[in-house]
Order: structure tokens, then C-alpha cells, then sequence
């Protein structure tokens, strides 16, 4: 599902405006990010949570040539999907257990 659709979704499960859930599903993402960049966790229940993780620099290898490169230290965002969504993706109900 592209932002579009997901966009589309929410218009037409909600019964409002396109321009209405695009500006809803914006915020919501926007929200994140800035939460994420500020280095906050953000956790939706039964969805999963979000968090910054700092990555220190190393020296690399560039896979074509074999020279080495200096890979800088980084921050990435990661995602830990929650119970309840591990379960719905693996075809169980809610209400199961692992």
C-alpha cells in the first residue's frame, strides 16, 4: 500500500475528504518524524514502536573494487512490530497468544 492509497483508505472508511485525510495521515507521519528526530520512542499499542538508534562509523569495503571507504556514524530509524500485529499478520485472531 502506497501513501496514496493509504490516504484514499482513510478518506473512504471515515467518510471525509480526501484533502481532509491526506492532512491526517501527514500529520501522523510528521508527528513521528519529529519525535524520532527529537529521540523520543513513539509506540502505538498493538501496532509496535518506533525509535532512533545511533550507529557507530567504521571502515568499509566498497563490494566492487575492494577499497576501503569510511562509512560515518549514523542514526537509523528502527521499527519493533507489536504482538497483536505479529499475530494478525500470521493469521491468528487478536485474542491468541504468540
Amino acid at each position: 500500500m502506497t501513501k496514496s492509497e493509504l490516504v484514499e483508505t482513510v478518506a473512504r472508511r471515515e467518510g471525509i475528504p480526501r484533502a481532509t485525510a491526506e492532512r491526517l495521515v501527514n500529520a501522523f507521519f510528521d508527528s513521528i518524524r519529529d519525535a524520532l528526530s527529537s529521540g523520543q520512542r513513539v509506540e502505538v499499542r498493538g501496532f509496535g514502536s518506533f525509535h532512533a538508534r545511533s550507529y557507530e562509523g567504521y571502515t568499509g569495503r566498497n563490494p566492487r573494487t575492494g577499497a576501503a571507504i569510511t562509512v560515518a556514524p549514523k542514526v537509523l530509524p528502527v521499527f519493533k512490530v507489536g504482538k497483536e500485529l505479529r499475530v494478525r499478520v500470521n493469521g491468528g485472531s487478536p485474542g491468541d497468544g504468540a
